[in-house]
């Protein structure tokens, strides 16, 4: 069976095709720019092509269409027929307290969807932009959505539920969602795997630690806490945003700096996290060469990171009672070497041994932490793409 993932932005569109029989990836890439000058469709292969073909993609039907073509093309094809393609798995940022799983795709789900957008404003029209062109493109493939939400329904109430008037909640579902939910669910069952332990038995900690930065606390097998809340601001410093903050600054900021609504929320997402203390980058490679080359900011920064991160790991522990896997994941997660090390250093009262010789690798699957270490440290690259594929292969399962 041949699964095809979307996950559609505002102006582009990540793409990876399955053949789920060996879950091997047929071809993979991104469509950039769209509806901008200097579009192009990236597209890689199993077979090893790796091509780049610049075409102006004013809509993301026309992106699609040429991304069809190229899956087809005699040249770098991967299919004879688009009808090879059992289904599509869309990403789709936010469910709300409508979606707890995933589930496929007809007309009251895309009604649910969108009516749930207000909430997701910058992902969920997009994500519904990308199921509405393979509707009309692939008008007889199943379409499958696949929530970023989903895996943290299992909160409980004193969880998500925020100390605001309980109105607010009723009226207009404020509450703690969280994100990152496919990596977090992958990698902790992942590290099951690894363990060779049951999934339902184990307390577990996951850093989805990139641009953008989530903590999840899974236990028995399910979410039960997560740092994201009602969006994705709050929580770890991150890239570009600020995590936790004493919510009244916001407004002595802007009686400061005569800001609009629009304006402060521009400078919480947008220019505060690493990027605002640094004043260097919101990449951490970046911050990371500043701060060896002796910039103070970059090193507050750095600290800032690893301190919020550690502290989370700590209060997880608490809620869970133990953990007995910490798992670092995502581009900082996978690759940040002194960051991890970091995190981890002065943990060790919680049964965490760092291995520093395992701990020196980047972007693949290990135990860094010692043999007889009581709570193991991993690094897992995340894989929400495969994710969203064996769930779209679960629901057509059901049909």
């Amino acid at each position: 069976m041949k699964i095809f993932v979307i996950n559609c932005g505002s102006s582009s569109l990540k793409y990876k095709l399955f053949d789920m029989r060996d879950e091997d990836v047929l071809a993979e890439g991104i469509i950039e720019r769209i509806g901008i000058e200097n579009s192009f469709l990236q597209y890689e292969t199993k077979e090893g092509t790796d091509i780049k073909i610049e075409h102006e993609i004013p809509t993301h039907k026309e992106g699609i269409e040429l991304l069809i073509e190229t899956l087809l093309s005699d040249e770098h094809g991967v299919l004879k027929d688009m009808d090879e393609i059992k289904a599509v798995g869309h990403r789709v940022a936010h469910g709300g307290e409508k979606f707890a799983h995933s589930t496929l795709i007809d007309d009251e789900v895309m009604k649910k969807i969108e009516d749930i957008s207000d909430l997701a404003p910058l992902h969920n029209p997009a994500n519904l932009m990308g199921i509405e062109v393979c509707k009309e493109l692939m008008s007889e493939t199943s379409q499958v959505a696949v929530f970023d939400t989903a895996f943290h329904q299992t909160m409980p109430e004193e969880a998500y539920t925020y100390a605001l008037p309980y109105e607010y909640y009723e009226k207009y579902g404020v509450r703690r969602y969280g994100f990152h939910g496919t990596s977090h669910g992958y990698v902790a069952r992942r590290a099951a795997e690894m363990m060779d332990k049951d999934f339902e038995d184990l307390k577990i900690v996951t850093c989805h630690l990139g641009n953008g930065a989530s903590i999840a606390a899974v236990k028995n097998g399910q979410s039960v806490d997560t740092s994201m809340g009602f969006t994705p601001l709050e929580g770890l410093v991150m890239g570009t945003r600020c995590g936790d903050i004493d919510p009244a600054i916001i407004p002595f900021i802007m009686d400061k700096e005569d800001m609009t609504t629009s304006e402060i929320d521009g400078v919480l997402n947008k220019e505060s996290g690493l990027y605002g203390v640094s004043g260097v980058s919101s990449d951490m490679r970046d911050i990371e060469e500043a701060a060896d080359n002796g910039n103070n900011q970059a090193r507050v920064a750095l600290d800032i990171f690893n301190y919020r991160v550690k502290k989370y790991i700590g209060s997880y522990s608490a809620a869970m009672g133990r953990i007995d896997a910490v798992v670092f994941t995502a581009g900082i997660g996978e690759n940040a070497i002194e960051t991890r090390e970091e995190i981890l250093s002065g943990l060790e009262y919680m049964g965490i041994e760092l291995d520093k010789e395992a701990n020196d690798c980047r972007g693949k699957e290990q135990i860094i932490s010692t043999s007889d270490s009581r709570v193991k440290a991993i690094v897992i690259p995340t894989n929400e793409e495969l994710v969203i594929a064996k769930d779209t292969e679960e629901i057509l399962g059901r049909y």
